[in-house]
């Protein structure tokens, strides 16, 4: 895996002045891979596609199936969609995590990780920490997870002030300070008034990742319509298939 590569998206200019957060997204249980069309070639005529009459066919086919078709067709999409969502939690069980694969939204991370990378996340309960790793946090507050390079680690539970730390051999007690590859300074101004990371805010730590993978979600999170048309898409398509 490369040393660097995991999804931030910068919301401060990396001037000096404050940390820049690097944000991801939950992926979805379920992501479709889009194709867009190649333009037409300038050196072949193509004929124009008449969209109203494929419509109105569509629509004549669906009236031909019948109720009973559609309504089986409904099931089996609702239970492709349940599917997918137990291979989902099921991922979370065993990896002990909420969200085992995420997609870094920003650079504040790179040159390890960059924007649209898709990243597999673990988050043993025993295992602790250590400086250098790639972890996954969420504070209270916050609207999306970020993922951040660990700074320091501290052995202990926090009693009061950041410098008064009792020691603790237990891995839950663990507390951290992270930082961003492309940032200037540690992220205590993004903790939202902690002074320290604290277990129950992380969310996993890095295995693994796809480069680019991700922009997939990118995509239709930052233009709904083209999310809502895939799946009205694949709706319609389940509806009027034959078999």
């Amino acid at each position: 895996m490369r040393e660097s590569d995991a999804t931030l998206l910068s919301r401060s200019p990396k001037d000096g002045r404050g940390a820049s957060e690097t944000c991801i997204h939950s992926l979805q249980p379920f992501t479709a891979i889009l194709s867009f069309p190649q333009p037409p070639s300038p050196y072949f005529c193509q004929p124009s596609i008449d969209w109203p009459a494929m419509f109105a066919d569509e629509l004549k086919t669906l009236r031909r199936l019948g109720f009973r078709h559609v309504l089986l067709q409904i099931l089996n999409f609702a239970s492709v969609l349940a599917s997918g969502l137990m291979i989902w939690k099921g991922l979370g069980l065993i990896t002990n995590t909420e969200s085992p694969i995420v997609v870094v939204l920003s650079g504040s991370m790179e040159p390890a990780f960059y924007r649209g990378d898709l990243l597999f996340l673990t988050n043993p309960a025993n295992e602790k920490y250590h400086t250098g790793d790639i972890t996954v946090y969420k504070v209270p507050g916050a609207d999306i997870p970020i993922v951040h390079r660990v700074l320091e680690t501290h052995d202990g539970a926090k009693i009061g002030r950041r410098a008064s730390i009792v020691a603790s051999p237990l891995s839950q007690d663990q507390l951290l300070l992270t930082k961003g590859d492309n940032n200037y300074i540690d992220d205590i101004e993004l903790y939202q008034g902690l002074e320290w990371l604290e277990r129950k805010h992380i969310v996993g730590k890095v295995r693994g990742f796809l480069p680019y993978i991700g922009y997939v979600t990118i995509a239709m999170n930052d233009f709904p319509q083209l999310k809502y048309a895939l799946l009205g898409g694949l709706g319609l398509l389940a509806l009027i298939q034959r078999e």
